[in-house]
């Protein structure tokens, strides 16, 4: 498991995960209320990524990568 400290490095790899193995990629969020992180994790059983954060500015980055991952699994390439 990798965990990433920076959040563009985190999207950057994430997105290329999910576009190398659409099919096999899975993505999680989970809230830790004990002390106030949302935990992002990006696997293909192979490469797991990971991502924790309590900023307000960068929950408004999740919802961005969020409706990105969506496009993607929509895309009908």
């Amino acid at each position: 498991m990798v965990q990433i400290e920076a959040w563009d490095e985190f999207a950057r790899k994430a997105e290329s995960l999910f576009q190398a193995e659409p099919e096999r990629t899975r993505y999680s969020m989970k809230y830790r209320h004990t002390d106030g992180k949302l935990v992002l994790k990006v696997t293909d059983d192979r490469v797991c990524l990971k991502f924790a954060t309590d900023s307000q500015q960068e929950l408004k980055k999740v919802v961005a990568f969020n409706a990105l991952l969506m496009r993607l699994l929509v895309n009908e390439e």
